[in-house]
């Protein structure tokens, strides 16, 4: 009887080890409700263990609407908004972030984006990249932005 209990009592802490070492690597995906997200394929953020991806992020409101039309400015204002919201999801911060890319129709306008990332980034200073595509999925966007945060 001992050897049995000693065995199920071994087992019982051996699974529950091996189990807690993968436990946190479960995902968990944030959605926004946008029609196109099941059909395309994608979530609006991922967390996985300890780790938060935000997927590209436009200025579109939750009825479909543009912000800030032709305002750089306002635009990259109102989608990192968008991207704290998730991240406040996903039990984040933006002092989590550790990494943004930036894609923007219009190089030559990098000052205006650089701006609002700065008053919202700029004590927390992720690694960021800023590229110039030729045009984004919506008419007016110009700039999509994805991020990195990781969680403590």
């Amino acid at each position: 009887m001992f050897f049995l209990l000693t065995f199920f009592l071994l087992t019982f802490f051996l699974l529950t080890f091996s189990l807690s070492r993968y436990l946190h690597l479960m995902r968990t995906i944030y959605t926004s409700g946008a029609p196109w997200e099941p059909r395309v394929g994608y979530s609006r953020a991922v967390r996985a263990g300890n780790l938060i991806e935000v997927s590209g992020t436009v200025a579109v409101d939750e009825h479909g609407t543009l912000i800030g039309e032709g305002n750089l400015y306002l635009q990259t204002q109102y989608i990192l908004k968008k991207i704290e919201a998730v991240l406040l999801q996903a039990g984040a911060e933006l002092r989590h972030v550790v990494r943004t890319r930036m894609f923007v129709t219009d190089i030559s306008r990098w000052e205006e984006a650089g701006r609002a990332h700065g008053e919202v980034f700029g004590a927390i200073r992720p690694c960021t990249s800023m590229v110039e595509v030729s045009r984004l999925i919506g008419e007016g966007q110009l700039i999509e932005i994805e991020a990195t945060a990781v969680v403590e």
